[in-house]
């Protein structure tokens, strides 16, 4: 997986951070490309990367502030205008629908591609064979979402040596082995696939809040986490107007990363008021309290 931050602005956009937006390659060698919210000026930003949005998949919308979701009718018409034909789904809280089709409607719009929007209320929004896609009610003034993206695991290397040596030849019958699943040999003999697998390959997770104050969700959803990308809007002295509009500052951001055991921690949704000197003080209560941490910059690219 890969992450490239596209905006990283709390609110409103500053000369050097536009509103959020977070696009993901979610599978390695593959051209599928996700989305995590939408601020205005997003499909701006991605003319500044190698990516198009007519290779987009699917849109993740975390909640329905402005500064999240301003941006979604313009990619849309733009990717249409594009000839795009590819299907997208578009997932986010109630009311996702209505704001997308009203505003298709009302400036005279649509989309020549097949669009599918899913409204969701929390649990698994995705499972296929590659990955999870599991979605937490965070804590902000508005309903929002977290989202806990994980790779399935992937079976342990197939022990060829071994089963050569046990008289098992090279072929077909590898590709069941290698999925675990037994085979019956010509001379009767059953052999277990799962008997000759090493031990399996744990897939990666990745971690990405909404806005939110401190969640009681907020653990399950982080849990040994390979990346965790949270909101660090304010300072750790701004607490109490922090979480009174549904944010966090450094300090809870990275005690939770600390407790949810991560590997890594990425911070965003940084408040205008903060200049670059702003920042690495923000970024150093973050380090203070878990030293694996970063601070996203716009075009920010992150693999997990």
């Amino acid at each position: 997986m890969e992450l490239t931050f596209l905006g990283t602005s709390a609110g409103v956009p500053t000369k050097t951070r536009n509103v959020t937006a977070i696009l993901l390659s979610p599978l390695t060698n593959s051209p599928e490309l996700w989305l995590f919210d939408c601020g205005e000026g997003t499909q701006h930003q991605m003319l500044h990367t190698a990516y198009n949005p007519g290779k987009l998949t699917r849109i993740f919308i975390t909640h329905l502030h402005g500064d999240h979701i301003f941006g979604l009718p313009g990619l849309l018409c733009s990717r249409s205008m594009a000839g795009s034909q590819l299907p997208l789904t578009v997932y986010g809280p109630k009311g996702i629908r209505q704001f997308i089709e009203m505003s298709l409607a009302l400036s005279g719009s649509w989309t020549s591609y097949p669009l599918e929007i899913i409204e969701i209320d929390g649990g698994v929004v995705l499972d296929d064979d590659d990955l999870r896609v599991t979605a937490y009610p965070l804590t902000h003034p508005v309903e929002c979402y977290g989202f806990r993206i994980q790779q399935h695991d992937k079976p342990g290397a197939l022990d060829a040596a071994r089963l050569i040596a046990a008289g098992v030849t090279p072929g077909p019958l590898f590709q069941q082995l290698k999925l675990g699943k037994s085979v019956t040999l010509e001379d009767g003999r059953v052999v277990n696939g799962a008997d000759y697998l090493g031990a399996a390959q744990r897939g990666k997770i990745l971690a990405l809040f909404g806005d939110t104050g401190p969640a009681d969700v907020a653990l399950s959803l982080a849990r040994d986490a390979d990346l965790m990308v949270h909101e660090a809007t304010l300072e750790a002295d701004m607490a109490e107007k922090a979480n009174g509009r549904g944010h966090s500052t450094t300090v809870q951001t990275a005690d939770l990363a600390r407790a949810a055991g991560v590997k890594r921690l990425v911070v965003t949704h940084i408040s205008s008021r903060y200049d670059a000197a702003g920042c690495e003080a923000l970024l150093a209560e973050c380090q203070a309290v878990f030293p694996g941490s970063e601070m996203a910059e716009d075009f920010l690219t992150v693999a997990v």
